[in-house]
């Protein structure tokens, strides 16, 4: 798109239409340019809040989005500087993420990944061609120009991208996602273009079977697999894929980065290039159904664990170990938080439509930050309280609906697709309410004389105006019917959010009670 004519306001050239998502120091608008009546995004970003540090990532991001114009890249089409505001207009991408799509799909096969892969492909090659290193490439980066069947896949966010001359190695700093870095990064080596190459490998393999390669909750023994490369293909779902198909992984993962294959190889593979010939067609209903619970993971850890690490403390330095400890950030391996050094990056504000419940409280903790530190403090620490208030009565309600086996009051409470983790789903995320309605009619209120909740130590985190997560120990004492009395306890943690003035509970996480034994969801075992 040729430049338009130099103006020195954005309000000349574009009309301002509704919000679609919003950051820690920006929001993001659709907009429509006056000359053309086109269609766009722009990125509105208040550089009073901005440090130094910061207006040099945003001028970095900028620059380099400048450089990229490609089919499969959200393209940067004008950046204008104002008094106290930046803006960066991309395209208008509707389709939402390219991992959503696909579960939403009525086929998928070994050759939709491999047409998949093949436009990020495209997008990392025309990047390397540039001399530019993403850095982040991950599913939420990933999204589709538009719903239209056939839609083209957009690489997106920029923020943590670097220029590199040639095949430059160079230490440019500790940044990433946990699940998608490079052993190189991880052993705080060296690297350039190759990082991006081994995060093209892990979202090929997700592509494939629905669950990542590398998969551990605790971060240091994730890390530990990374560097060493130790994936593998377990059957029976890699039984039914091609070994072309591994063959490009195993290139893709290749710890040694010299030895990595690099992007303008991996597209003359022909698993790639030959898909037609050596791409299987089967349908992979398996996938489909591994993504969904992957897409729900990520989306959910990001909800619960991200948020409430953030919240913890205002500044991001309680996010961090110490530089002796390799600068990491502290969260779920799952996690889609970027990292850059000792610094958190605030989420990426989205191109597309506004995001669903659990993915909004992610980008809520920024914008509760700036909301505090523009309300007076004693109003503050008022409103802030009556809310934690608010939050710890509704939870008791909700736990007095349970104890009084009170489904219809319970569902009031909770979201229609209420998700959990909870011991007796044996690891699965069970969602919607068939699960627990299970317990309601043949055991809650039917085998206890008497139940008595108690709430300790309850930590109420706010996640802006219309969201909250609460943590607590949940002590339950309860008079089995031959009169002996039980007391069980269990730690549990609550993500609330507010619709049409009403607070849901869309999630909750329960750890294994103690002194129990075959308990049901809600702390105690009858007799």
């Amino acid at each position: 798109m040729a430049a338009p004519a130099a103006c020195t306001r954005f309000s000349d050239n574009y009309d301002i239409k509704e919000e679609l998502g919003k950051g820690a120091f920006s929001i993001v608008k659709r907009c429509v340019q006056k000359s053309t009546g086109l269609e766009f995004a722009a990125k509105i970003i208040n550089t009073k809040k901005l440090t130094s540090r910061d207006f040099q990532k945003l001028e970095r991001e900028a620059r380099i989005c400048r450089k990229l114009q490609h089919p499969n890249i959200v393209r940067l089409h004008d950046s204008i500087q104002e008094e106290n505001y930046h803006y960066l207009v991309f395209d208008l991408v509707t389709g939402g993420e390219l991992f959503e799509d696909i579960v939403a799909r009525e086929f998928y096969s070994e050759a939709d990944a491999s047409h998949c892969i093949q436009q990020i492909l495209e997008s990392v090659n025309h990047c390397h061609q540039n001399g530019v290193v993403h850095r982040d490439l991950k599913p939420e980066n990933l999204l589709l120009a538009s719903k239209a069947k056939g839609a083209a896949v957009k690489l997106a966010d920029f923020g943590l991208a670097i220029e590199v001359s040639g095949d430059q190695l160079a230490w440019f700093g500790f940044a990433g996602t946990p699940g998608y870095l490079s052993p190189e990064v991880l052993k705080k080596e060296p690297y350039g273009k190759s990082v991006d190459i081994w995060a093209c490998g892990v979202i090929l393999y997700i592509l494939l079977v629905g669950y990542p390669p590398f998969w551990d909750e605790d971060q240091h023994r994730l890390y530990s697999q990374i560097k060493a490369g130790a994936y593998d293909y377990p059957s029976p779902e890699w039984d039914t894929v091609t070994p072309d198909a591994k063959n490009l992984i195993n290139q893709m993962l290749t710890v040694n980065p010299h030895k990595r294959i690099t992007a303008s190889e991996a597209l003359k593979h022909p698993w790639i290039c030959q898909r037609e010939r050596v791409a299987s067609v089967v349908h992979r209903q398996e996938t489909v159904d591994c993504l969904k619970k992957f897409n729900a993971r990520r989306k959910l850890k990001v909800a619960i664990l991200t948020t409430m690490l953030a919240t913890r403390n205002f500044s991001s330095k309680s996010m961090i170990t110490k530089k002796g400890e390799g600068s990491q950030v502290k969260e779920s391996t799952d996690s889609s938080t970027t990292i850059e050094d000792d610094d958190v990056r605030a989420p990426p504000s989205p191109t597309s439509a506004p995001p669903e419940a659990p993915q909004r409280l992610h980008n809520l903790v920024a914008a509760t930050v700036t909301k505090a530190a523009q309300r007076p403090g004693a109003d503050l620490l008022q409103s802030v309280q009556a809310r934690r208030q608010e939050i710890i009565k509704i939870t008791e309600q909700l736990i007095e609906a349970i104890n009084n086996g009170d489904f219809d009051a319970y569902t009031k409470i909770c979201d229609p697709h209420l998700t959990a983790f909870e011991p007796e789903a044996l690891g699965n995320l069970v969602e919607g309410m068939d699960f627990h309605k299970f317990y309601f009619e043949n055991v809650l209120g039917k085998n206890c004389k008497a139940i008595n909740t108690t709430i300790l130590n309850p930590h109420v985190h706010l996640l802006g105006e219309d969201a909250a997560c609460i943590a607590y120990v949940r002590l339950t004492q309860y008079i089995d019917k031959q009169g002996h009395a039980h007391t069980h306890q269990s730690e549990e943690t609550r993500v609330w959010h507010k619709r049409d003035n009403k607070w849901q509970n869309v999630h909750f996480h329960r750890s294994t009670a103690t002194n129990i034994s075959g308990a049901s969801p809600f702390f105690f075992n009858p007799k």
